[in-house]
């Protein structure tokens, strides 16, 4: 625990300091998030033309 809560004080210097730009995990964030909905649109298209595809079928199993 002791471990934890020094990297916690060595994190932040206590000194504020204005930013002129994204910083570099603002831009890995967004490009996962992007690359996140990519996916999940990609499998719901497929998903959903599968069962577009098929006929059909009855309760008793027939076409």
């Amino acid at each position: 625990m002791p471990f934890l809560l020094s990297l916690a004080a060595a994190a932040h210097t206590g000194v504020p300091v204005p930013r002129t730009a994204p910083a570099a995990s603002d831009i890995a964030l967004f490009v996962m998030a992007a690359i996140g909905v990519f996916l999940v649109r990609r499998a719901l298209r497929k998903r959903f033309l599968k069962s577009r595809q098929k006929p059909p079928v009855d309760r008793d199993g027939r076409a």
